[in-house]
Protein backbone atom coordinates (compact mmCIF):
# COMPACT_ATOMS: atom_id res chain seq x y z
CA UNK A 1 0.00 0.00 0.00
CA UNK A 2 1.19 3.39 -1.06
CA UNK A 3 -0.51 6.44 0.29
CA UNK A 4 -0.13 10.36 -0.15
CA UNK A 5 0.51 12.35 3.19
CA UNK A 6 0.37 16.26 3.00
CA UNK A 7 3.12 16.20 5.51
CA UNK A 8 5.37 12.83 5.28
CA UNK A 9 4.80 12.96 1.84
CA UNK A 10 4.84 9.10 0.26
CA UNK A 11 3.97 6.76 2.41
CA UNK A 12 4.01 3.03 2.22
CA UNK A 13 3.32 -0.04 4.03
CA UNK A 14 4.49 -2.79 1.85
CA UNK A 15 6.70 -5.26 3.51
CA UNK A 16 5.37 -8.65 5.27
CA UNK A 17 5.86 -7.37 8.76
CA UNK A 18 3.88 -3.99 7.52
CA UNK A 19 1.33 -6.15 6.16
CA UNK A 20 -0.37 -6.05 9.53
CA UNK A 21 -0.88 -2.38 9.00
CA UNK A 22 -3.18 -2.70 5.95
CA UNK A 23 -5.42 -5.09 6.92
CA UNK A 24 -5.96 -3.39 10.21
CA UNK A 25 -7.01 -0.15 8.40
CA UNK A 26 -9.67 -2.05 6.57
CA UNK A 27 -11.30 -2.60 10.33
CA UNK A 28 -14.72 -0.69 10.89
CA UNK A 29 -13.05 0.51 14.15
CA UNK A 30 -10.16 2.20 12.31
CA UNK A 31 -12.55 3.67 9.46
CA UNK A 32 -14.56 5.25 12.19
CA UNK A 33 -11.61 7.70 12.69
CA UNK A 34 -12.24 9.15 9.52
CA UNK A 35 -15.21 10.31 11.45
CA UNK A 36 -13.38 11.94 14.27
CA UNK A 37 -11.45 15.48 13.87
CA UNK A 38 -8.34 15.50 14.98
CA UNK A 39 -8.51 18.82 17.36
CA UNK A 40 -12.37 18.71 18.10
CA UNK A 41 -13.55 22.37 17.47
CA UNK A 42 -10.13 23.99 16.80
CA UNK A 43 -11.43 25.08 12.99
CA UNK A 44 -13.83 27.55 14.98
CA UNK A 45 -10.07 29.57 15.39
CA UNK A 46 -7.89 27.85 12.66
CA UNK A 47 -10.15 27.48 9.27
CA UNK A 48 -8.00 24.49 7.69
CA UNK A 49 -7.59 22.40 10.73
CA UNK A 50 -10.37 19.66 10.27
CA UNK A 51 -8.02 16.94 9.82
CA UNK A 52 -9.05 13.47 11.60
CA UNK A 53 -7.62 10.92 13.87
CA UNK A 54 -7.73 8.34 11.12
CA UNK A 55 -4.52 10.18 8.76
CA UNK A 56 -2.86 10.88 12.63
CA UNK A 57 -2.99 7.77 13.04
CA UNK A 58 -1.22 6.57 9.55
CA UNK A 59 1.23 9.63 10.01
CA UNK A 60 2.23 7.67 13.37
CA UNK A 61 2.65 4.15 11.68
CA UNK A 62 4.43 6.02 8.92
CA UNK A 63 7.06 7.24 11.72
CA UNK A 64 7.10 4.23 13.59
CA UNK A 65 8.42 2.38 10.62
CA UNK A 66 11.04 5.14 10.49
CA UNK A 67 11.74 4.32 13.99
CA UNK A 68 11.74 0.74 13.17
CA UNK A 69 14.49 1.01 10.88
CA UNK A 70 16.56 3.32 13.18
CA UNK A 71 16.14 0.90 15.90
CA UNK A 72 17.54 -1.87 13.89
CA UNK A 73 20.33 0.00 12.85
CA UNK A 74 21.73 0.36 15.88
CA UNK A 75 20.43 -3.24 17.88
CA UNK A 76 23.46 -5.34 16.77
CA UNK A 77 25.18 -4.51 19.92
CA UNK A 78 22.25 -5.80 21.75
CA UNK A 79 22.48 -9.38 22.37
CA UNK A 80 20.04 -11.26 20.06
CA UNK A 81 16.96 -11.82 22.61
CA UNK A 82 17.17 -7.98 22.93
CA UNK A 83 17.09 -6.88 19.56
CA UNK A 84 14.01 -5.80 17.50
CA UNK A 85 12.64 -8.83 15.63
CA UNK A 86 9.65 -9.18 12.64
CA UNK A 87 7.45 -10.08 15.61
CA UNK A 88 8.28 -7.31 17.66
CA UNK A 89 8.15 -4.51 14.94
CA UNK A 90 4.52 -5.91 14.53
CA UNK A 91 3.93 -4.92 17.66
CA UNK A 92 4.46 -1.56 17.87
CA UNK A 93 2.95 -1.04 13.86
CA UNK A 94 -0.05 -1.93 15.16
CA UNK A 95 0.16 -0.01 18.62
CA UNK A 96 1.17 2.92 16.52
CA UNK A 97 -2.26 2.77 14.19
CA UNK A 98 -4.65 1.93 16.84
CA UNK A 99 -2.81 3.92 20.10
CA UNK A 100 -6.08 6.84 19.76
CA UNK A 101 -9.02 3.89 18.50
CA UNK A 102 -10.90 4.94 21.52
CA UNK A 103 -11.51 8.80 20.81
CA UNK A 104 -15.07 9.95 21.08
CA UNK A 105 -16.89 12.51 19.15
CA UNK A 106 -14.34 15.71 18.39
CA UNK A 107 -11.47 14.02 20.21
CA UNK A 108 -10.17 14.98 23.84
CA UNK A 109 -13.13 17.52 23.72
CA UNK A 110 -15.66 14.40 24.01
CA UNK A 111 -14.16 13.12 27.67
CA UNK A 112 -13.30 16.44 29.00
CA UNK A 113 -16.98 17.14 28.59
CA UNK A 114 -18.31 14.44 30.32
CA UNK A 115 -16.69 13.93 34.16
CA UNK A 116 -16.76 10.32 34.84
CA UNK A 117 -16.62 9.32 31.21
CA UNK A 118 -13.72 6.50 30.41
CA UNK A 119 -11.10 7.67 28.60
CA UNK A 120 -10.09 6.92 25.39
CA UNK A 121 -7.42 4.97 26.56
CA UNK A 122 -9.73 2.82 28.57
CA UNK A 123 -12.04 2.61 25.06
CA UNK A 124 -8.82 1.79 23.06
CA UNK A 125 -7.99 -1.24 25.30
CA UNK A 126 -12.00 -2.12 25.14
CA UNK A 127 -11.94 -2.97 21.19
CA UNK A 128 -8.65 -3.91 21.00
CA UNK A 129 -9.76 -7.02 23.37
CA UNK A 130 -12.83 -7.35 22.54
CA UNK A 131 -13.50 -10.62 20.26
CA UNK A 132 -16.18 -8.96 18.40
CA UNK A 133 -14.52 -6.41 16.45
CA UNK A 134 -12.77 -6.19 13.86
CA UNK A 135 -9.29 -5.17 15.49
CA UNK A 136 -9.20 -8.03 17.39
CA UNK A 137 -10.22 -10.65 14.72
CA UNK A 138 -7.12 -9.29 12.70
CA UNK A 139 -4.69 -8.98 15.73
CA UNK A 140 -6.08 -12.32 17.02
CA UNK A 141 -5.30 -13.96 13.01
CA UNK A 142 -1.75 -13.33 13.30
CA UNK A 143 -1.12 -14.03 16.53
CA UNK A 144 -3.68 -14.57 19.75
CA UNK A 145 -1.62 -12.57 22.07
CA UNK A 146 -0.65 -9.94 19.81
CA UNK A 147 -4.12 -8.29 21.20
CA UNK A 148 -2.78 -8.33 24.78
CA UNK A 149 0.48 -7.34 23.20
CA UNK A 150 -0.70 -4.13 21.53
CA UNK A 151 -2.55 -2.61 24.42
CA UNK A 152 0.64 -3.11 26.96
CA UNK A 153 2.35 -1.09 24.38
CA UNK A 154 -0.10 1.67 24.12
CA UNK A 155 0.07 1.66 28.14
CA UNK A 156 3.87 2.20 27.61
CA UNK A 157 4.68 -1.39 28.34
CA UNK A 158 6.73 -3.97 26.60
CA UNK A 159 9.92 -6.27 27.39
CA UNK A 160 11.87 -4.18 25.07
CA UNK A 161 11.78 -0.90 27.16
CA UNK A 162 13.46 1.19 23.62
CA UNK A 163 9.96 -0.20 21.88
CA UNK A 164 7.69 1.07 24.75
CA UNK A 165 9.20 4.22 24.70
CA UNK A 166 8.52 4.73 21.35
CA UNK A 167 4.65 4.21 21.63
CA UNK A 168 5.00 5.77 24.42
CA UNK A 169 6.98 8.53 25.98
CA UNK A 170 8.77 11.89 25.62
CA UNK A 171 9.51 11.41 21.65
CA UNK A 172 7.10 8.95 20.61
CA UNK A 173 5.51 8.04 17.09
CA UNK A 174 2.04 9.65 18.56
CA UNK A 175 3.84 13.24 19.08
CA UNK A 176 5.94 12.91 16.13
CA UNK A 177 2.97 13.07 14.16
CA UNK A 178 0.95 15.53 15.89
CA UNK A 179 3.13 18.14 16.20
CA UNK A 180 3.50 18.50 12.85
CA UNK A 181 0.29 17.34 11.50
CA UNK A 182 -1.57 19.98 13.82
CA UNK A 183 1.19 23.18 12.80
CA UNK A 184 0.11 21.64 8.73
CA UNK A 185 -3.57 22.00 8.52
CA UNK A 186 -3.75 25.09 11.27
CA UNK A 187 -1.21 26.84 8.94
CA UNK A 188 1.63 27.46 12.32
CA UNK A 189 4.92 26.97 12.16
CA UNK A 190 5.14 26.43 16.05
CA UNK A 191 5.12 22.28 15.82
CA UNK A 192 8.14 22.43 13.28
CA UNK A 193 11.00 20.75 14.60
CA UNK A 194 13.78 18.11 12.79
CA UNK A 195 11.97 14.60 12.64
CA UNK A 196 14.58 13.24 10.60
CA UNK A 197 17.62 14.83 12.85
CA UNK A 198 15.99 13.38 15.57
CA UNK A 199 15.26 9.96 14.32
CA UNK A 200 18.65 9.70 13.28
CA UNK A 201 20.12 10.61 16.96
CA UNK A 202 18.17 8.08 18.46
CA UNK A 203 20.53 5.71 20.21
CA UNK A 204 20.47 3.06 23.02
CA UNK A 205 20.81 3.22 26.64
CA UNK A 206 23.01 1.34 28.76
CA UNK A 207 20.67 -2.06 29.98
CA UNK A 208 19.05 -1.69 33.08
CA UNK A 209 18.47 -4.13 35.30
CA UNK A 210 15.19 -4.97 37.21
CA UNK A 211 13.62 -5.65 41.15
CA UNK A 212 15.13 -9.52 40.64
CA UNK A 213 18.15 -8.44 39.07
CA UNK A 214 17.37 -9.74 35.86
CA UNK A 215 18.77 -7.53 32.75
CA UNK A 216 16.49 -5.82 30.54
CA UNK A 217 17.06 -4.53 27.42
CA UNK A 218 18.28 -0.51 26.85
CA UNK A 219 15.47 2.50 26.95
CA UNK A 220 15.75 5.22 24.29
CA UNK A 221 18.66 7.33 24.32
CA UNK A 222 20.03 10.88 22.74
CA UNK A 223 23.43 11.33 20.88
CA UNK A 224 24.88 13.97 22.55
CA UNK A 225 27.30 15.17 20.35
CA UNK A 226 24.70 15.49 17.96
CA UNK A 227 21.45 15.34 19.33
CA UNK A 228 20.39 18.06 21.99
CA UNK A 229 19.43 20.56 19.50
CA UNK A 230 16.99 18.00 17.91
CA UNK A 231 15.52 16.98 21.13
CA UNK A 232 15.61 21.22 22.24
CA UNK A 233 13.61 21.80 19.09
CA UNK A 234 10.98 19.08 19.95
CA UNK A 235 10.36 20.45 23.57
CA UNK A 236 9.86 23.93 22.76
CA UNK A 237 7.82 22.70 19.43
CA UNK A 238 5.34 21.30 21.90
CA UNK A 239 5.04 23.93 24.33
CA UNK A 240 4.61 26.29 21.54
CA UNK A 241 1.69 24.43 19.90
CA UNK A 242 -0.08 24.22 23.28
CA UNK A 243 0.30 27.68 23.58
CA UNK A 244 -0.61 29.04 20.69
CA UNK A 245 -2.82 26.45 19.51
CA UNK A 246 -4.11 24.18 21.51
CA UNK A 247 -5.04 26.55 24.29
CA UNK A 248 -6.37 29.07 21.78
CA UNK A 249 -9.07 31.33 23.02
CA UNK A 250 -11.86 30.08 20.87
CA UNK A 251 -10.69 26.25 20.70
CA UNK A 252 -11.17 26.52 24.82
CA UNK A 253 -14.38 28.52 25.03
CA UNK A 254 -15.84 26.19 22.19
CA UNK A 255 -14.85 23.38 24.47
CA UNK A 256 -16.36 24.59 27.21
CA UNK A 257 -19.73 25.37 25.41
CA UNK A 258 -20.23 21.82 24.07
CA UNK A 259 -19.06 20.55 27.89
CA UNK A 260 -21.99 22.84 29.44
CA UNK A 261 -24.11 21.53 26.37
CA UNK A 262 -23.76 17.82 27.32
CA UNK A 263 -23.76 18.61 30.93
CA UNK A 264 -27.28 20.28 30.83
CA UNK A 265 -28.28 17.32 28.83
CA UNK A 266 -27.37 15.02 31.11
CA UNK A 267 -29.27 17.28 33.75
CA UNK A 268 -32.45 16.82 31.85
CA UNK A 269 -32.08 13.92 31.37
CA UNK A 270 -31.50 12.30 35.11
CA UNK A 271 -34.55 14.72 35.84
CA UNK A 272 -36.92 13.01 33.77
CA UNK A 273 -37.38 15.70 30.93
CA UNK A 274 -37.55 14.19 27.68
CA UNK A 275 -34.71 15.58 25.24
CA UNK A 276 -34.64 14.95 21.10
CA UNK A 277 -31.95 13.13 19.02
CA UNK A 278 -29.83 12.20 22.17
CA UNK A 279 -27.38 9.01 20.89
CA UNK A 280 -28.25 6.36 22.98
CA UNK A 281 -24.84 6.08 24.79
CA UNK A 282 -25.15 9.71 26.17
CA UNK A 283 -28.66 8.92 27.37
CA UNK A 284 -26.67 5.99 29.52
CA UNK A 285 -23.72 7.64 30.29
CA UNK A 286 -26.00 10.66 31.69
CA UNK A 287 -27.98 8.12 33.60
CA UNK A 288 -25.37 6.47 35.49
CA UNK A 289 -25.46 2.96 33.30
CA UNK A 290 -22.50 1.23 31.38
CA UNK A 291 -22.24 1.86 27.88
CA UNK A 292 -21.96 -1.07 25.52
CA UNK A 293 -18.83 -1.14 23.04
CA UNK A 294 -21.21 -1.07 20.24
CA UNK A 295 -23.04 1.86 21.31
CA UNK A 296 -19.65 4.15 22.12
CA UNK A 297 -18.58 3.06 18.38
CA UNK A 298 -21.84 4.73 16.72
CA UNK A 299 -20.27 7.83 18.12
CA UNK A 300 -18.60 10.19 15.79
CA UNK A 301 -18.15 13.69 14.61
CA UNK A 302 -21.59 13.64 12.57
CA UNK A 303 -23.67 12.03 14.85
CA UNK A 304 -22.96 14.68 17.57
CA UNK A 305 -23.37 17.82 14.90
CA UNK A 306 -26.61 16.55 14.24
CA UNK A 307 -27.55 15.92 17.95
CA UNK A 308 -26.35 19.53 18.29
CA UNK A 309 -28.08 21.20 15.70
CA UNK A 310 -31.37 19.53 16.53
CA UNK A 311 -30.83 20.83 20.34
CA UNK A 312 -30.96 24.66 19.19
CA UNK A 313 -34.89 24.01 19.27
CA UNK A 314 -35.17 22.07 22.22
CA UNK A 315 -37.76 23.29 24.46
CA UNK A 316 -35.39 24.30 27.50
CA UNK A 317 -34.81 27.56 26.71
CA UNK A 318 -30.38 27.19 28.07
CA UNK A 319 -29.39 24.05 26.27
CA UNK A 320 -31.36 25.87 23.40
CA UNK A 321 -29.30 28.84 23.75
CA UNK A 322 -26.06 26.74 24.18
CA UNK A 323 -26.85 25.03 21.05
CA UNK A 324 -27.57 28.11 19.31
CA UNK A 325 -24.47 30.07 20.35
CA UNK A 326 -22.54 27.23 19.38
CA UNK A 327 -24.33 26.99 15.68
CA UNK A 328 -23.96 30.94 15.04
CA UNK A 329 -20.10 30.51 16.51
CA UNK A 330 -21.28 33.01 19.67
CA UNK A 331 -18.67 31.83 21.94
CA UNK A 332 -18.03 32.67 25.03
CA UNK A 333 -14.97 35.34 25.78
CA UNK A 334 -12.13 34.88 27.41
CA UNK A 335 -10.26 37.52 29.98
CA UNK A 336 -7.05 36.34 30.25
CA UNK A 337 -5.97 36.45 34.14
CA UNK A 338 -2.34 37.66 34.97
CA UNK A 339 -1.10 38.58 38.05
CA UNK A 340 -3.13 38.66 42.15
CA UNK A 341 -5.88 37.48 39.21
CA UNK A 342 -4.54 34.61 37.80
CA UNK A 343 -3.76 33.04 41.73
CA UNK A 344 -6.30 30.46 43.01
CA UNK A 345 -7.25 33.64 45.43
CA UNK A 346 -7.66 35.66 42.88
CA UNK A 347 -9.34 33.52 39.84
CA UNK A 348 -12.52 32.92 43.09
CA UNK A 349 -12.97 36.79 43.45
CA UNK A 350 -12.94 37.07 39.60
CA UNK A 351 -15.50 34.38 39.40
CA UNK A 352 -17.53 35.47 42.21
CA UNK A 353 -18.00 38.64 40.76
CA UNK A 354 -18.64 37.66 36.77
CA UNK A 355 -21.42 35.33 38.75
CA UNK A 356 -22.50 37.83 40.54
CA UNK A 357 -23.03 39.91 37.13
CA UNK A 358 -24.00 37.38 35.12
CA UNK A 359 -27.26 36.55 37.78
CA UNK A 360 -28.55 39.94 38.26
CA UNK A 361 -28.49 39.81 33.89
CA UNK A 362 -30.66 37.10 34.45
CA UNK A 363 -28.10 34.23 33.34
CA UNK A 364 -27.40 30.77 35.27
CA UNK A 365 -24.12 31.06 37.03
CA UNK A 366 -23.27 27.91 36.76
CA UNK A 367 -23.74 27.46 33.39
CA UNK A 368 -22.54 30.71 31.46
CA UNK A 369 -19.34 31.89 34.01
CA UNK A 370 -16.53 29.67 34.79
CA UNK A 371 -12.93 29.60 34.97
CA UNK A 372 -11.04 27.76 32.57
CA UNK A 373 -7.27 27.11 33.61
CA UNK A 374 -5.39 24.34 31.34
CA UNK A 375 -2.12 23.63 32.15
CA UNK A 376 0.99 21.94 30.91
CA UNK A 377 4.73 20.94 32.12
CA UNK A 378 7.28 22.35 29.26
CA UNK A 379 9.63 18.89 30.19
CA UNK A 380 10.05 16.29 32.56
CA UNK A 381 12.81 13.82 32.56
CA UNK A 382 12.79 12.91 36.09
CA UNK A 383 9.90 10.47 35.35
CA UNK A 384 11.35 9.07 32.03
CA UNK A 385 14.53 7.41 31.51
CA UNK A 386 15.41 8.86 28.54
CA UNK A 387 19.01 9.45 28.85
CA UNK A 388 21.62 11.42 26.38
CA UNK A 389 24.88 9.77 25.72
CA UNK A 390 28.29 11.35 25.26
CA UNK A 391 30.92 9.44 22.65
CA UNK A 392 33.32 8.57 26.17
CA UNK A 393 30.21 6.37 27.26
CA UNK A 394 28.68 8.92 30.03
CA UNK A 395 24.82 9.03 30.03
CA UNK A 396 22.77 11.87 31.92
CA UNK A 397 19.67 13.70 31.72
CA UNK A 398 18.35 16.03 28.91
CA UNK A 399 18.05 18.72 31.57
CA UNK A 400 20.92 18.24 33.42
CA UNK A 401 23.16 19.09 29.93
CA UNK A 402 20.87 21.52 27.94
CA UNK A 403 20.80 24.78 29.30
CA UNK A 404 17.45 25.35 27.70
CA UNK A 405 15.90 22.08 29.03
CA UNK A 406 17.20 22.10 32.42
CA UNK A 407 15.39 26.30 32.48
CA UNK A 408 12.11 24.55 30.97
CA UNK A 409 12.45 21.01 33.22
CA UNK A 410 9.12 21.35 36.21
CA UNK A 411 8.16 24.44 34.23
CA UNK A 412 4.21 24.47 34.02
CA UNK A 413 2.39 26.94 31.73
CA UNK A 414 -0.55 28.00 32.91
CA UNK A 415 -3.32 29.99 30.72
CA UNK A 416 -6.28 30.58 33.60
CA UNK A 417 -9.28 32.75 31.79
CA UNK A 418 -12.34 33.87 33.05
CA UNK A 419 -15.07 32.81 30.48
CA UNK A 420 -18.75 33.96 29.88
CA UNK A 421 -20.99 35.43 27.37
CA UNK A 422 -20.29 38.44 25.29
CA UNK A 423 -23.47 40.06 26.30
CA UNK A 424 -21.29 40.58 29.93
CA UNK A 425 -18.17 41.63 28.64
CA UNK A 426 -18.07 45.03 28.79
CA UNK A 427 -19.78 44.78 32.67
CA UNK A 428 -17.65 41.97 33.98
CA UNK A 429 -14.36 43.48 32.54
CA UNK A 430 -15.14 47.02 34.17
CA UNK A 431 -15.99 45.32 37.42
CA UNK A 432 -12.97 42.97 37.21
CA UNK A 433 -10.30 45.53 35.97
CA UNK A 434 -11.89 48.24 39.07
CA UNK A 435 -11.15 45.44 41.89
CA UNK A 436 -7.04 44.67 41.41
CA UNK A 437 -4.50 44.18 39.69
CA UNK A 438 -2.85 43.65 36.00
CA UNK A 439 -5.30 41.79 34.00
CA UNK A 440 -5.57 42.00 30.06
CA UNK A 441 -8.75 41.05 27.53
CA UNK A 442 -8.60 38.84 24.99
CA UNK A 443 -9.73 41.01 21.87
CA UNK A 444 -10.70 39.69 18.59
CA UNK A 445 -12.58 36.94 17.16
CA UNK A 446 -10.21 34.99 15.68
Amino acid sequence: MILRDPVHGLVSFETDEQRIVVELLSAREVQRLRRIRQLGLASLAYPGADHTRFSHAVGATHVMVRFIERLRAIHGELPFWQRLTTERARDGLAAALLHDLGHGPYSHLFEEALPGSPRHETWTERIVLDPGTDVHRILHGFDPTLPDRVVALVHGRHELPYLARAVSGTFDVDRCDYLLRDAHFTGVSYGSFDLDWLLRSLRLGSPRGDASGRELAPSLAIDGAKGLPAIESFVLARLFMFQQVYFHKASRASERLVGKILERVSTLLRDGTSVPAVPSALVLQALGAEVPLGEYLDLDDAVMSSALSTWRSARDPILSDLAQRLHTRRLFKGFELYGEHATPEGRARCLAVARDIARNAGFEPDVYVGIDAPSLVAFDDEHDPLTVIFPDGTERKPGDVSFLLGRLRGQTLLRPRLLFPEELREAIVAAVTGNAGTSREERGSE
